[in-house]
C-alpha cells in the first residue's frame, strides 16, 4: 500500500490492524497502530525511515514495487528504535552501501541493535540535504523520546517528518487526521503524551517552541505512527504545548486494588463523598488490577488529583497497584495532589507505604489517609463520605 502526500511524498509503511499490545506489553493499543515510512522523490531519492522488524520483508518487497531500490539515494533514520528501523537491516541488505542519515547518538543505537557498519552520515540541528529543488533540513529532538531522536523538514512541499513526536496508536484506512473521529484521535494522541512523553515535557515545550520560531511553513506532520495531520497541523503542536505545562482537568481519579471487596466499598463512598462536596468534578474509578493500566495512566495525566487505594497484604500493598506506583513514578507527574486509603485486618501498613511512594512520585499528599480495620462498618462508610469530602475541599 502507497498514497501521496503531496505529487512526490509517498506513504510506504504498514497498517498494523492486529497489534493490542506495544513496547514489549507495556503499552496498550486497542486501536491498532502503523508504521510510518516515507518515499520523497526529487532529483535523488530519499526514503525517511522503515517499519518493524516482522514486517522488514513484506515491507522492502512493497518498496521495490514503488520504486527500483537501487535508486534511492539517502536513508534517514529519525530514530533508532526497532518499530522505526526494524527494517534496514533487510532494506540494507540490498543495498548495502547507501547512506544513513541520523545523528551521532543514532549510529550508537543502529550499531548497538544491528552491530553493522553501515555507511553513517551523522548529522546536527540546522545541517541540510539537497535533493534537487529541494532540501531536507535536520533537527535534533533529544529525549523525545530517545537521545537520538530527531525531525526531517522538508521544504518547497513544507512537510515535518516529526517520528514519534505527534503520533498516535492508531490503525486507521484514511491515515489524515480530517478523516477520522476526532474524538478516537484525541483520546489516542492524549493517550500517548501521557504515556510516553509526560517525563520530558519540559524539553517537549522547548523543542516545539524552537521549531515554531523558525517560521518555517507548514502543510503537513507526518508522524511514525498513526494518522498524519494535514488540516491546521499545528494544532497538535498546541496541544503538545498545553499537556506540557503540568497538565490538568476538573477530574479526581479514584484507583485501588482490593482482596474481599472493603477497599472497593471505601472507594465508591470517597467517589460520593467528593461528588456531595462538588458535583461540577468529575470522577471516575478504578479496580487497577482489573483495568487497562495505560487508560488509567491517561486518566491520571487528566486529573488534578488521584486517590490510591489498597488493602495491606504482608505489611505492604496488592501487586497490581505497587506495579502501577511504580509507573507513575517513572513519569514525573506535576502539580496533582493525592491521598490514600484502604482496609486491613491486623498490621495496617498500606496507607501509610502509599503515601509516601505518592510522595516520592511527585505528588502532594494532603492527609495521613484513611484506614478500616476488616470490612468498613456503617460508621467506617460515613468516615469515608466524610473523607471524600474533605479532600474535594482541599
Amino acid at each position: 500500500m502507497k498514497f501521496a502526500i503531496a505529487p512526490n511524498v509517498h506513504w510506504v509503511g504498514k497498517i498494523d490492524w492486529e497489534l493490542r499490545k506495544f513496547h514489549g506489553e507495556e503499552y496498550s493499543t486497542h486501536r491498532g497502530s502503523s508504521y510510518n515510512s516515507y518515499l520523497v522523490q526529487d532529483e535523488k531519492i530519499a526514503l525517511i525511515d522503515t517499519v518493524w522488524m516482522p514486517f522488514a520483508k513484506e515491507f522492502v518487497a512493497n518498496l521495490a514495487k514503488v520504486i527500483d531500490l537501487n535508486k534511492i539515494d539517502y536513508i534517514i533514520a529519525n530514530h533508532a528504535e526497532m518499530d522505526h528501523s526494524g527494517a534496514l537491516p533487510e532494506l540494507m541488505s540490498h543495498i548495502p552501501d547507501k547512506p544513513v542519515y541520523c545523528t551521532a547518538n543514532g549510529v550508537k543505537s543502529l550499531t548497538g541493535h544491528y552491530h553493522k557498519n553501515w555507511n553513517f552520515q551523522v548529522v546536527k540541528t540546522g545541517d541540510k540535504l539537497s535533493l534537487g529543488k529541494k532540501e531536507l533540513i535536520f533537527v535534533e529532538a533529544m529525549m523525545l523520546h530517545w537521545p537520538d531522536s530527531m525531525m526531517t523538514y522538508l521544504t518547497g512541499d513544507a512537510i515535518l517528518f516529526s517520528n514519534d513526536a505527534f503520533g498516535q496508536h492508531i490503525a486507521n484506512e484514511h491515515m489524515y487526521n480530517d478523516l477520522v473521529v476526532q474524538s478516537e484521535l484525541f483520546e489516542e494522541a492524549t493517550k500517548y503524551y501521557a504515556n510516553i512523553l509526560t517525563p520530558f515535557s519540559p524539553l517537549v515545550t522547548k523543542k516545539i517552541n524552537e521549531v515554531i520560531a523558525l517560521n518555517l511553513p507548514l502543510n503537513a506532520i507526518c508522524p511514525s505512527h498513526g494518522v498524519i495531520w494535514r488540516d491546521n497541523p499545528l494544532q497538535i503542536a498546541q496541544k503538545y504545548l498545553q499537556w506540557a505545562a503540568d497538565y490538568q482537568e476538573n477530574q479526581i481519579t479514584i484507583i485501588y486494588d482490593t482482596m474481599w471487596n472493603g477497599t472497593r466499598i471505601m472507594a465508591e463512598n470517597i467517589a460520593q463523598g467528593i461528588k456531595q462536596a462538588d458535583d461540577k468534578v468529575t470522577v471516575k474509578l478504578y479496580n487497577i488490577a482489573r483495568s487497562d493500566v495505560n487508560d488509567v495512566v491517561t486518566e491520571v495525566f487528566k486529573s488534578k488529583a488521584i486517590m490510591l487505594g489498597s488493602p495491606t497484604i504482608n505489611k505492604g500493598i496488592l501487586n497490581a497497584m505497587a506495579a502501577f506506583i511504580d509507573m507513575i513514578t517513572g513519569l514525573k507527574f506535576k502539580n496533582k495532589k493525592a491521598a490514600t486509603f484502604g482496609c486491613y485486618g491486623w498490621s495496617g501498613e498500606a496507607v501509610k507505604i502509599l503515601g509516601e511512594q505518592l510522595t516520592k512520585a511527585g505528588f502532594e499528599v494532603t492527609s495521613d489517609g484513611l484506614k478500616t480495620m476488616w470490612q468498613p462498618s456503617e460508621e467506617a462508610i460515613k468516615q469515608a463520605v466524610d473523607f471524600g469530602k474533605q479532600f474535594a475541599r482541599k
